[in-house]
C-alpha cells in the first residue's frame, strides 16, 4: 500500500486498535474489525512473537493496513533486552519492515536512520510527550505523532494546550487511556484518528470475549467504538465524507498536515 493510501486508511477508520492481547487470535481479531469498519490494526511488539503475528496477518488477512508498535529504535537497548529475552527478541525497525509492517508506531522518538530509511515511504507515527517532540519528530518526517501516555500527560486538555503552540498543523494520536467516555473531547479538541487497546472494552465483556473466543461480540463492541468516533467527527467536520476524503481533502478541512509532499 501506499503512503498516501496507508494514511488515508487511518484518518477513515480514525481509530487504531493496539493489539497487546496474547489471548485472542490475532487474524480472527482483524476479520473483528473489519466487520465493524476498521481496516488497520496495530500489532505491539508487547505480545509474544510479534513478527510471526504481523507475517501471519499478512497472508490471511491481505486487504488489512498492519503496524508494528512498541517499537525501540536505539541499537543499545535492543542489544541490553534481547540478551535478556533470547527466546522471543524484541525486534528492530528494520525487522517489522521486512516482516510486512505497513505503519511504523512508537511509545519514543523514531531516529535519525528510521526517517532516513522509511520517510515517505511508510507511515511513521513516534511517541511524543512535548511540544518540542512533537514538532522535532514532524520535522524528520513523521506523518502523525502519537500522545503517550494520553492519559497521564493531561488528556483532552494537554491536546488543547499544546495544539496552538503546533500551530494546530500536525495531527496528534493520543494513545493509553483513551474510553468511549473521552473521544468527544479528543475530537474535539481536533483530535483525528485515536489509539487504543482493548481496554476500550468493559471488563466484563472483555473477560467474555477472551473466556469464550466471541468475535462476533468482539466485532460488536468494536462497531460501537467506530460509531462513536463517527458521530463526533461527523459533528465537528460535518462537510468531510470520512469513507471516501482524501488527505488533501482532509487536509484542506482540518488544516493538518500529513507529511505526503
Amino acid at each position: 500500500m501506499k503512503l498516501k493510501d496507508a494514511i488515508a486508511t487511518l484518518l477513515r477508520d480514525g481509530f487504531i486498535l493496539v493489539f497487546n492481547e496474547d489471548r485472542l487470535d490475532v487474524v480472527r481479531t482483524a476479520g473483528a474489525l473489519l466487520e465493524a469498519g476498521v481496516g488497520n490494526m496495530e500489532v505491539t511488539c508487547r505480545v509474544r512473537r510479534p513478527l510471526e503475528k504481523i507475517a501471519r496477518l499478512r497472508k490471511e488477512v491481505p486487504r488489512m493496513l498492519i503496524g508494528a508498535a512498541s517499537l525501540i529504535d536505539f541499537p543499545g537497548m535492543l542489544e541490553t533486552y534481547d540478551r535478556h529475552h533470547a527466546d522471543d527478541p524484541l525486534p528492530s525497525v528494520e525487522r517489522v519492515a521486512e516482516a510486512g509492517a505497513g505503519f511504523l508506531v512508537s511509545a519514543v522518538n523514531f531516529s535519525d536512520e528510521t526517517y532516513e530509511d522509511f520517510a515517505g515511504k511508510l507511515p511513521i507515527i513516534p511517541g511524543c510527550g512535548t511540544a518540542t517532540e512533537i514538532v522535532g519528530q514532524f520535522s524528520c518526517g513523521a506523518n502523525l505523532c502519537k500522545i503517550f501516555p494520553a492519559r497521564e500527560l493531561g488528556g483532552p486538555a494537554f491536546v488543547r494546550a499544546v495544539d496552538p503552540a503546533i500551530h494546530k498543523m500536525i495531527s496528534l494520536v493520543p494513545t493509553g487511556g483513551t474510553s468511549a467516555a473521552n473521544i468527544g473531547d479528543y475530537v474535539a479538541a481536533g483530535v483525528l484518528v485515536v489509539g487504543a487497546s482493548f481496554s476500550m472494552i468493559d471488563k466484563a465483556v472483555m473477560a467474555r470475549i477472551i473466556d469464550e473466543q466471541d468475535y462476533a461480540l468482539l466485532a460488536a463492541e468494536f462497531k460501537k467504538i467506530k460509531a462513536l468516533i463517527d458521530e463526533h467527527r461527523a459533528a465537528k467536520y460535518p462537510t468531510l465524507d470520512w469513507k471516501k476524503a482524501t488527505t488533501e481533502q482532509v487536509s484542506a478541512t482540518t488544516g493538518r498536515n500529513f507529511n505526503v509532499g
